[in-house]
């Protein structure tokens, strides 16, 4: 982590992740890369559904393999990199016949170094196997929800979640997540080892909003500064409160803050073995 020096406004606090003597290459592999269409918060009509997204610096996809279907092959690390899609590093691997893939790194894995997709593989940072073989204690991540369905969690900067019990009776694991949830997955889901790279993306002071533009984070206007016809804490003369309004709302009238926003009748519910503490 490296601090800028205040020459301006902007610069004044302003903090980024120093990424020399980590990445190898700021060159991705041109047939593991592809150009592609940024969505901007919008859905297949052309509508905002997600606010505060749009422009940004044009960027490439690198095809990432969350899939991890070559298994018992020894796989080396040949480049750790930066994706602009994603907060943790990213790598080239080599596997023994000679493929090459994208992958997401775990934290202290660097060129050279070996894992494996394997039913029979040790316990060591990077090594993937099926959460039934993953002792208790453990820390993992690139977790799947259904057996060959690929990686769907834990897959951000620094994130990792805990095993916590195995229930040989209904073949169930149970993982305790970031967001301190506890919930069941399917023990023959498969997870990696370790925790995701760059651990210290979060602690990144962007430090002017100029900079948020740039990674597509368009402007966030306060409700209080709208009118009534655009969000319920708008209109009145000078500053307002939120009145006698139940609490604070979003801008289509739903509470916010506290709430429980979760489906009720989600499928996967009856998985939730404890819910995340929210902020009151």
């Amino acid at each position: 982590m490296k601090k800028i020096k205040p020459t301006s406004p902007g610069s004044r606090g302003m903090s980024y992740v120093t990424y020399k003597g980590v990445l190898t290459t700021d060159t991705p592999n041109k047939s593991l890369t592809s150009g592609f269409k940024r969505k901007v918060g919008r859905n297949n009509q052309g509508r905002i559904t997600t606010r505060h997204k749009g422009s940004g610096n044009k960027r490439l996809y690198r095809d990432i393999d969350f899939k991890y279907n070559k298994k018992d092959i020894t796989a080396k690390i040949e480049t750790v990199e930066y994706d602009p899609n994603r907060s943790g590093f990213i790598g080239i691997a080599l596997y023994a016949d000679g493929e090459r893939r994208y992958v997401l790194l775990p934290q202290k894995m660097k060129v050279g170094d070996e894992f494996i997709v394997s039913e029979k593989a040790k316990i060591k940072v990077g090594n993937r196997i099926p959460l039934k073989n993953v002792p208790v204690g453990s820390f993992v991540f690139n977790i799947e929800l259904k057996e060959g369905n690929g990686a769907k969690m834990i897959r951000s900067a620094g994130s990792s979640a805990e095993v916590v019990a195995q229930d040989a009776d209904t073949n169930m694991t149970q993982l305790k997540m970031p967001s301190t949830e506890i919930r069941r997955v399917h023990s023959s889901a498969w997870a990696s080892i370790g925790e995701v790279s760059n651990e210290e993306y979060k602690l990144v002071n962007i430090g002017k909003a100029g900079r948020n533009r740039w990674r597509g984070i368009r402007p966030t206007v306060r409700g209080s500064a709208m009118n009534p016809v655009d969000h319920p804490h708008g209109g009145g003369e000078g500053r307002q409160g939120i009145s006698l309004r139940r609490g604070p709302k979003t801008r289509q009238g739903k509470l916010a803050y506290g709430v429980k926003t979760r489906t009720p009748k989600k499928y996967s519910n009856k998985n939730i073995i404890k819910r995340r503490k929210t902020k009151r």
